[in-house]
C-alpha cells in the first residue's frame, strides 16, 4: 500500500479551505451588493421612513360599513394637521384607501382608550355604531383592551363585548322618538318618525324596499330646511315576518351605505314603538349582513340598547403619503 506524502495532503487541505474561504467571500460580497440595491431603492420609495413616511392601519367591515382605523396613541398622525382633510382624502375611493369613515384611537383617562371619528367628507360625528363594533374588534386584537371593553365618544361611553367576529356593543340611551311627522319635499308630503341614536335618524316607511329611490330622497331630506345646519340621516324601511329591512342615506358620506348601526338601532326602535315589537329585532341593511338590536321598554323609553353583529378585517398594511399626498384641482 502506497501513502500520500505528507506535503501533498497538507497542500491539499489548504487548497479546499482557501477554496471554501473564497466561496464565502463571494456570498458576502454578493448578499451585501444585494442589500445596498434595496436600500437604494427603499430610500427613493415613499414607503422607506416608517415613522415618517407610512402609518400602519386597519381596514374594517362592520355589516358593510368600511372603516380604516388608525393606532394614534404614539400621535403617528400630527394632530396639528388638518385632520378633515387626512380624513377626506384616506376616504376617496379609487384615489387612496377609500372607506364611510376614519378612526383614530387615542389614550383615554375615563376608558380604556377614546377615539376620533371622521366620515368619508371629513367632518366629525359623535358616535357611528357599526363603526364601534369595528373599532372594539380592532383594539381587542391590537391588546389595546380586553374582550369586555369600554370606549370614549363624542356620544359618550360606549361599552363593547368581543366574541370571535361577533362584536356587541351597548349603545347610548336615545333621545325623544318623534312619530308621525311630516315634510314636504317635491310638492308631495312624506310621512316618518325620528330619534337620535348618538347621531339624528329619520326613518320612513316604504312597499317597496328595493325600488326605494334612496339617494335621491335621501338627499331631499337630509338637506331640507326643517333639519339644517346639521342635517340628519335618512333610512327607509319595510319589515316582513318581525324582520326589518333598512336602506339609509348617510350624512357625511352623502350616499347609500352599505349598512348603518345607528339607523338599524333607530329603524328597530322606531319599529318596536309603533307596532309593540319586542326585543330584540333582526335588521337586514343594503350588504343583507343582519344586525341584532336588544333593548328594554317601559313607558315609551328605550334603554340597556346594544347592537350586535360581525366585525371583520379586510386587510391591514402601511398608508404610503401618497394616500393622502395627492393634488386636488
Amino acid at each position: 500500500m502506497t501513502t500520500q506524502p505528507i506535503g501533498d495532503r497538507s497542500s491539499k487541505e489548504f487548497f479546499i479551505n482557501f477554496y471554501e474561504i473564497c466561496l464565502n467571500l463571494t456570498g458576502l460580497i454578493f448578499c451585501s451588493i444585494i442589500l445596498i440595491v434595496i436600500f437604494l431603492a427603499c430610500k427613493n420609495s415613499t414607503c422607506y421612513n416608517f415613522n415618517m413616511n407610512t402609518i400602519p392601519f386597519y381596514k374594517m367591515s362592520g355589516a358593510g360599513n368600511d372603516f380604516i382605523i388608525i393606532d394614534n396613541r404614539a400621535f403617528i398622525v400630527d394632530n396639528h394637521q388638518d385632520l378633515s382633510e387626512f380624513s377626506r382624502r384616506l376616504c376617496h375611493r379609487r384615489l387612496s384607501i377609500g372607506a364611510d369613515g376614519l378612526f383614530l384611537i387615542e389614550n383615554s383617562d375615563k376608558a380604556d382608550f377614546r377615539w376620533q371619528f371622521f366620515n368619508a367628507d371629513g367632518s366629525r360625528a359623535d358616535m357611528c355604531g357599526n363603526g364601534a363594533r369595528c373599532v372594539a374588534r380592532f383594539a381587542y386584537l391590537n391588546k389595546i383592551a380586553e374582550s369586555s371593553m369600554s370606549f370614549e365618544t363624542g356620544a359618550g361611553i360606549i361599552f363593547a363585548e368581543i366574541s370571535g367576529d361577533t362584536v356587541k356593543i351597548k349603545m347610548t340611551d336615545p333621545g325623544k322618538i318623534e312619530i308621525n311627522q311630516m315634510i314636504e319635499i317635491q310638492s308631495k308630503a312624506v310621512s316618518f318618525s325620528s330619534v337620535n341614536t348618538g347621531v339624528p335618524h329619520l326613518v320612513v316607511k316604504v312597499d317597496d324596499i328595493e325600488t326605494a329611490d334612496v339617494v335621491r330622497l335621501g338627499r331631499e331630506i337630509r338637506y331640507h330646511n326643517a333639519f339644517a345646519p346639521a342635517g340628519i340621516n335618512v333610512n327607509f324601511i319595510n319589515q316582513k315576518n318581525n324582520v326589518i329591512f333598512n336602506r339609509t342615506y348617510e350624512r357625511g358620506v352623502e350616499d347609500e351605505t352599505l349598512a348603518c348601526g345607528t339607523g338599524a338601532v333607530a329603524a328597530a326602535i322606531i319599529t318596536a314603538y309603533l307596532e309593540k315589537q319586542s326585543s330584540p329585532i333582526q335588521v337586514i341593511p343594503t350588504s343583507r349582513q343582519p344586525l341584532l338590536v336588544h333593548f328594554k321598554e317601559k313607558d315609551g323609553r328605550f334603554y340597556d340598547l346594544f347592537l350586535e353583529g360581525n366585525a371583520r378585517i379586510l386587510c391591514k398594511g402601511q398608508l404610503c403619503q401618497d394616500a393622502w399626498n395627492w393634488n386636488i384641482r
